[in-house]
């Protein structure tokens, strides 16, 4: 589990939805050197039964020394999300923007893997994008999945957008 108990009782202590936990799930070794690429299921946490998998590289330590640049991984990311059960949708923000579901560094300080989910009204769609967020230098990598929702019996606890 990656956020810390503080990150959690100040949401909670906030009347706020805690951000996605991620659980590790898979972990396939791709070299000698101890580079894995790394899977983890990320519940979210506003829209009960959908279930996202991302991926991610992780360098080993030898890598990491023969390369430098030791305190980052790549900014590379894949996501998959899909119904995993009931539908259920909370208080989600509808904006074009739409939210951040889930982060975690992926460097010593300043680089983020971000998931962030988006409500396509037209299309009645979630959509989830996942991305790394820099100080400077921000990266184009991404990826994107989407969660029909159109003929699913979708509850909406605060009632479906018109």
């Amino acid at each position: 589990m990656r956020p810390s108990l503080s990150v959690l009782a100040t949401a909670l202590a906030l009347g706020t939805t805690a951000p996605a936990v991620a659980q590790q799930v898979g972990e396939v070794g791709v070299d000698w050197f101890g580079n894995d690429i790394v899977v983890e299921a990320i519940k979210d946490p506003k829209v009960e039964g959908v279930t996202c998998h991302v991926s991610y590289f992780d360098r080993g330590m030898i890598d990491r020394l023969q390369k430098g640049n030791w305190f980052e991984n790549p900014s590379d990311t894949a996501i998959s999300c899909q119904q995993t059960g009931p539908i259920s949708i909370g208080d989600i923000d509808l904006g074009q923007g739409g939210e951040e579901v889930f982060k975690q560094g992926i460097s010593l300080i300043w680089k983020e893997q971000v998931v962030n989910r988006i409500y396509d009204k037209q299309n009645q769609t979630l959509i989830y994008l996942a991305h790394s967020r820099q100080v400077q230098d921000g990266s184009a990598k991404m990826s994107m999945t989407t969660v029909p929702l159109y003929g699913q019996e979708v509850v909406w606890t605060k009632g479906k957008p018109e």
